[in-house]
């Protein structure tokens, strides 16, 4: 079970809102390059200060790129606007973002940077795996536990935990160990669920 799962659900709320985008002209890339744009803006602000209290910023911004993420594959899909530099964006788009806005979580207090890094490794290939097993059996592969939905509810609850009492910085590592392990597990359900599709054949 993911966040992914409920996906359906979000774009119908979020489909009045494809439609004005799309009698103004905006396009699916326009969407995606602004969500890019938010993530880096975000990442700079933290980079710069790495106080607890401005992580409040991250599950504000991880919603909104949720959002401008639905958005973009709804415009995408339902209004003929697929290409391949929207591919391209949107795949690369989401590391990128991902790397901007979690690679502030090495200059707080406490944090391992080394353990940080690893971590973001470990988001790194748990994109590759999911679009590798699309090139093996033409589907992108979403399995959890910790896909990219799930990230973005965990590191920004942690974000709003960590501004509204700093003193759990001290967790920090401990929160950084157990989101790698989840990243792995999730490395390996991506790469299992294209075995499967093998098996099946």
């Amino acid at each position: 079970m993911t966040l992914y799962q409920i996906k359906p659900a979000f774009q119908a709320l979020l489909r009045p809102v494809m439609f004005w985008l799309y009698k103004r002209s905006v396009t699916a890339n326009h969407v995606t390059l602004a969500a890019i744009a938010l993530s880096f803006a975000t990442g700079a602000v933290l980079f710069l200060f790495p106080q607890p209290e401005l992580f409040a910023l991250l599950p504000i911004v991880l919603f909104v790129r949720m959002a401008l993420n639905a958005l973009d594959g709804m415009l995408a899909r339902e209004c003929n606007q697929q290409s391949r530099l929207g591919a391209i964006l949107n795949e690369s788009g989401d590391i990128l973002s991902d790397l901007a806005l979690y690679l502030p979580f090495m200059l707080l207090p406490g944090s391992n940077a080394l353990l940080v890094l690893v971590m973001l490794f470990c988001t790194v290939m748990t994109e590759f795996c999911g679009v590798l097993v699309q090139t093996i059996n033409g589907v992108r592969s979403y399995a959890g536990p910790l896909g990219k939905s799930d990230r973005a509810l965990v590191f920004g609850a942690w974000g709003l935990a960590l501004a509204l009492w700093p003193q759990l910085v001290q967790w920090n590592n401990i929160v950084w160990g157990i989101a790698t392990l989840l990243l792995l597990w999730t490395v390996i359900n991506r790469c299992k669920s294209a075995l499967r599709e093998e098996g099946a054949k």
